[in-house]
C-alpha cells in the first residue's frame, strides 16, 4: 500500500533554434522552434513542437489582450532593425519570447484561450486559426490539435538533426476535413 501522490502539473514550454528562412531575399525572416511538454489537463496533446515568427506572436499578444479584459498580457521583447545575422539580437529576442510564453502559459486567463493552444500546438497559419476558432472550419480546435499531434510532425521537427535541416512541415488542411 502506498499513499496517494498529489501528481503535480506541470507546464514547460522552451523557444529555441532561431532560424533564417529565404536568407539573401528581400522577404527573409527569423523563426524560432516552440517545444511544449505539459502534463496538464488544458492542454490536449501532452508534447508538441511548431515553428513561429515574431510577426505572430504580436498577433497572439493582440488576441490574448482583446479576450483577457482587463487582466495584463505580457510584453513581447521590442521590435527592431538590427540585421537577422546579429546573434546577440535574435539571443536577445529569443529570450524575450521564452519570457513571454513562461508567464502566458501560466495565466489561467490566457490558458482558456483556444488560440494559444492552437498557436502553441498546430502549425495552423493565423487566419486559419482565426476561423477554427471562430467555428468556420469543418474540424474543431481538439481535432486540429491532436490531427498535427498524430501526424508526428511536431515530433519529426522536434528531433530533426542540424544537419538535415529541411523545410517546417505543414499538415494538409483537407486530411482534416471528414
Amino acid at each position: 500500500f502506498f499513499p496517494k501522490q498529489k501528481l503535480i502539473e506541470f507546464v514547460a514550454v522552451r523557444v529555441q533554434d532561431p532560424r533564417i528562412q529565404n536568407e539573401g531575399n528581400w522577404n527573409s525572416y527569423v523563426d524560432y522552434k516552440i517545444f511544449l511538454h505539459t502534463n496538464s489537463k488544458a492542454f490536449t496533446a501532452k508534447t508538441s513542437c511548431v515553428r513561429r515568427r515574431y510577426s505572430e506572436f504580436v498577433w497572439l499578444k493582440k488576441k490574448l489582450q482583446k479576450n483577457s479584459g482587463l487582466v495584463p498580457v505580457p510584453d513581447l521583447p521590442g521590435k527592431s532593425f538590427f540585421s537577422f545575422s546579429n546573434e546577440d539580437f535574435l539571443e536577445k529576442r529569443r529570450r524575450g519570447l521564452q519570457a513571454f510564453l513562461d508567464k502566458v502559459v501560466h495565466m489561467t486567463v490566457c490558458l482558456s484561450d483556444s488560440q494559444l493552444h492552437l498557436f502553441l500546438q498546430t502549425q495552423l497559419t493565423l487566419s486559419h486559426i482565426e476561423d477554427c476558432v471562430q467555428g468556420l472550419t469543418p474540424y474543431s480546435v481538439t481535432d486540429a490539435i491532436l490531427t498535427y499531434a498524430s501526424s508526428n510532425q511536431g515530433l519529426a521537427q522536434a528531433q530533426e538533426e542540424d544537419a538535415f535541416r529541411e523545410p517546417s512541415l505543414t499538415v494538409s488542411y483537407e486530411s482534416m476535413e471528414r
